[in-house]
This record gives structure tokens, C-alpha cells and sequence, in this order.
């Protein structure tokens, strides 16, 4: 794994707090857009990410709300529903990738989770041009609204065969998306946080051979998604 620094995001009028780790020889880099409260010391966030860093993926986790918005929203649960505001600050997180040093040649991928997968995908219909890959995590992209058929990059949405409510959202998401590549995976037996032995695993392999494949301008795009997948995967 790499090495993560504390670093200060400029979003708007607020300064969002995160942790940018980039290994030697960066592949891309993937910027996580958490949801329902989660942050960039999320236990789940900080596995995924590692695994991200240990194929060569520089990462940036990020709060996406300020320590008094995460308290209030703890009381209302309503920012976190607030896809505006978090796509807005998704895209002001791109544009401070874009100008820092260590990842500014890099192309950007973003990993959503729960509500901020839909900020994601909001935020990828804006910033076409530097967003080269999504992947949502049990997301709710449903409230990615009239952003999910225009976003151009290709994403990969993963759920949690256990998780009915989301699956039957993301499967009605996937006939929306407007670009040919993009795919639905189901890990059997999961539920919508992948608490299951060796489900958050598949997650962070199955994510990393995504951005590997769409970030990296050196990696080969023509492999099937099929042919190396874990054992028990569902495609659709």
C-alpha cells in the first residue's frame, strides 16, 4: 500500500478533508464518493482502497460533507440524500485532482458507494472529459436522475445478491446508461455493505480490474469480463 497525506479539498465555500495515497508509477487514480454517512476513515473505504493502491491505482477519500454537516446530518439523514450538493463537491474534488502534482496526468475514476454513487454518476455526465470510469458499490443510482443516461464513461455497478430492493434499482439503472461497455456484476449471498466473507474482496478485484482496464492507457480494453471473474459471479 501506499503511503495516504492528509489534504484540504476546496469545494465551493467549505473545505473537505481526505486522504490522497500514490504509489510508484500511478495507473490512474480513483476518487471515492462516499454515501450514508461514511468517510474517508471508513474501514470498508480504507480495504478497497488499499487494494486499489497494490495494483498500481492512486486514491483519494474524501469527506464529502464538513465535520458540522456530518453532525447534522447524523440527526436529519438528509445530506446524504442531497445528491446535488454531493455531486457538486465530487466535481470540485476532480478539478483539485486535476491540479495537484502527483495526479494531475492521471485519469480519474470515481467509486461510489450508496447515495454518493449517485453523486458520482451526476458528477461523470459533468466532468466527461476527465472521468474515464465509474464503478458503483450497492449504489443508489437511481437518484442520479436524468444524469444516468448521459453519462458517457462506462461503469460498473455491483450489488449485493441479497440486496433485492437495490439490485432491482441498478437493474433498471443498467438499460438507462448510454454507454455499450458498461455492466451490472452480483455477488451472490451479499447484502448491500458486502459484510460477507470474502464479499468485499470480489468487490475491490472486481472494481480494480475495472479501473485498471479504463484508466490505464497502457492495459489491453479488449479483455472479456468474463474470462478471469470470480467463481459464483453473475453478470447481467
Amino acid at each position: 500500500m501506499a503511503e495516504g497525506r492528509q489534504v484540504r479539498v476546496l469545494a465551493g465555500s467549505v473545505e473537505l478533508e481526505g486522504i490522497l495515497a500514490v504509489p510508484e508509477r500511478a495507473r490512474g487514480v480513483v476518487l471515492f464518493a462516499h454515501g450514508s454517512g461514511s468517510g474517508r476513515f471508513s474501514p470498508r473505504n480504507q480495504q478497497v482502497a488499499g487494494a486499489f493502491q497494490s495494483r498500481g491505482l492512486a486514491t483519494l477519500l474524501i469527506d464529502l460533507l464538513t465535520p458540522e454537516e456530518a453532525e447534522l446530518d447524523e440527526q436529519t439523514r438528509r445530506l446524504r440524500f442531497h445528491i446535488p450538493l454531493l455531486a457538486e463537491r465530487v466535481v470540485d474534488a476532480t478539478g483539485w485532482l486535476e491540479h495537484a502534482m502527483e495526479t494531475q496526468t492521471l485519469r480519474v475514476g470515481l467509486f461510489g458507494s450508496s447515495t454518493g454513487a449517485a453523486a458520482a454518476l451526476v458528477a461523470a455526465h459533468r466532468r466527461p472529459e476527465r472521468i474515464a470510469a465509474v464503478v458503483s458499490r450497492g449504489g443508489r443510482v437511481d437518484l442520479a436522475g436524468d444524469s444516468l443516461g448521459a453519462v458517457r464513461a462506462p461503469v460498473l455497478l455491483v450489488v449485493g445478491g441479497a440486496d433485492e430492493v437495490v439490485l432491482d434499482l441498478n437493474r433498471e439503472a443498467l438499460d438507462q446508461l448510454s454507454n455499450e461497455h458498461s455492466r451490472m456484476a452480483i455477488v451472490p449471498g451479499a447484502g448491500h455493505l458486502f459484510e460477507e466473507p470474502g464479499a468485499l474482496e470480489m468487490v475491490s478485484r472486481l472494481a480494480a480490474d475495472w479501473f485498471e482496464r479504463w484508466l490505464d492507457p497502457t492495459a489491453g480494453r479488449a479483455a472479456s469480463h468474463g474470462e478471469a471473474a470470480p467463481p459464483n459471479l453473475v453478470w447481467d
